[in-house]
């Protein structure tokens, strides 16, 4: 071989050792109930292996042809194992990162290619060791509450790695709905009879299987995940109440968001290697029947409700293939409280008066449900037997567009009379925002 054709070989492979290294150009930290997140954004594809060292403990990761370019100065790790992170470029070109650890963790690691408007990425879960050995609490016990709560699963959807959709000033939907979800919450442990467990307590990401999985070790009497929609068009508009489809998607829209929401995972920073989902699918649809008329029961109301607020981009309750509502043993909704693509009701969304309004009329919905149709083992059910008196809970009540005081004292089976002494109206006149509170049924 010529020397010119030598040089020229030489170069081209120079050239593409350079094209295959790639850059960490951000490192992210998340904390979650169980576990710590470090997550590195790459600019190609990586293999990667991962050391456990000892005296000190320390947690060693090793990336192939990478280059540090991320800023990590001001990054932190509170509430986790991880007391610094520290990194070196290695004589063959890999990059080390070095975690000194307060303590001893099991790691969990992977890489997750390009997708859904993400990059490449490298994960790293160090899983607290503690939390797997607490034996699971067991919520519905007859012989400890005769009269048990029911409980209440509330998913705000997305978080941590998976920002949701975007709306205009980079209104994020994992921040919104996780706000309406915690006013939910709120509205829940207010009243007698019920108990609520968070999916997501913070900014982090949970995955799909694990959210339904979480729902049925509370042993969850509902699970309702909640959502803010969007468009290729700002001017697609109004909320909507979606449950499980065992035989296809009820309208396009359907479809596409159930896809749409079914990719969280793989923004979200899931391993999907090791599932088979058309199995799994197939065994949890065969047991789904049982729960169906449930949801579809409590989405009715809720679409009631909601369309007190706002304007109702479905008047019925639409059915896709979610994979997060496959729970066969608990009744599932997912609540779209609005489309943040769009310009209006993004600015609503924004609001904690309009979200404060969101939740409680997805509260009103399930809660008239509950009341109407309790578990026969619970409080409500008691209630409606006669064999205890009801709860002397004063309810808040906040007046929405569309509302009347005589249709408010028939949806609570209360007179106008009493509503407006306990409340003292002169008259039936009230305003959107107003509160009002609803006095115990005697």
């Amino acid at each position: 071989m010529k020397p010119t054709h030598i040089a020229a070989l030489c170069i081209t492979l120079l050239l593409a050792g350079f094209a295959s290294a790639a850059d960490v150009r951000d490192v992210r930290f998340w904390r979650a109930p169980d576990h710590s997140r470090v997550v590195f954004d790459l600019t190609a594809p990586v293999s990667h292996e991962v050391i456990s060292l000892s005296g000190p403990d320390r947690l060693v990761v090793d990336i192939s042809t990478a280059e540090m370019k991320a800023a990590t100065d001001t990054l932190t790790f509170e509430n986790s194992p991880i007391q610094r992170m520290r990194y070196a470029a290695k004589p063959d070109g890999k990059l080390r990162v070095v975690f000194d650890l307060s303590d001893a963790v099991q790691a969990r690691s992977f890489f997750l290619a390009a997708s859904a408007g993400q990059n490449d990425r490298l994960v790293v879960d160090f899983l607290d060791q503690q939390k797997e050995n607490e034996p699971p609490k067991v919520v519905k016990s007859v012989s400890e509450t005769p009269q048990r709560d029911v409980v209440i699963a509330i998913d705000a959807g997305h978080g941590g790695e998976d920002p949701g959709a975007i709306g205009p000033g980079k209104l994020r939907e994992k921040d919104v709905v996780y706000k309406i979800a915690k006013k939910l919450q709120a509205k829940f442990q207010s009243k007698r009879g019920y108990q609520v467990v968070m999916i997501r307590d913070g900014d982090y990401y949970v995955g799909l299987a694990k959210r339904r999985d979480l729902a049925r070790k509370a042993q969850a009497d509902f699970f309702v995940s909640v959502h803010a929609d969007a468009f290729t068009h700002p001017s697609a508009n109004g909320s909507s109440v979606y449950a499980l489809s065992q035989r296809g998607a009820t309208s396009a829209s359907a479809r596409i968001l159930a896809r749409r929401e079914n990719e969280a995972d793989l923004v979200g920073g899931v391993s999907l290697s090791d599932k088979d989902h058309v199995l799994a699918g197939v065994l949890t649809d065969l047991s789904m029947t049982a729960t169906l008329d449930a949801s579809l029961s409590v989405g009715a109301q809720l679409l009631g409700e909601m369309g007190k607020i706002s304007r109702l981009h479905s008047k019925r309750v639409e059915q896709a293939g979610f994979a997060v509502l496959k729970s066969p043993d608990i009744p599932s909704l997912l609540v779209e409280t609005g489309f943040i693509s769009n310009p209006g009701e993004a600015r609503k969304l924004a609001t904690s008066r309009y979200q404060n309004q969101m939740a409680q009329a997805i509260f009103e919905g399930i809660d008239r449900y509950f009341r109407e149709s309790p578990p026969p083992d619970t409080y409500f059910a008691a209630v409606k037997r006669g064999t205890v008196a009801p709860s002397n809970d004063v309810r808040e009540y906040i007046i929405a567009s569309g509302d009347t005081l005589s249709g408010i004292s028939a949806r609570h089976n209360i007179s106008v009379a009493e509503l407006q002494r306990h409340n003292g109206l002169a008259d039936s006149a009230i305003r959107v925002g107003q509160k009002i509170q609803i006095p115990p049924v005697q």
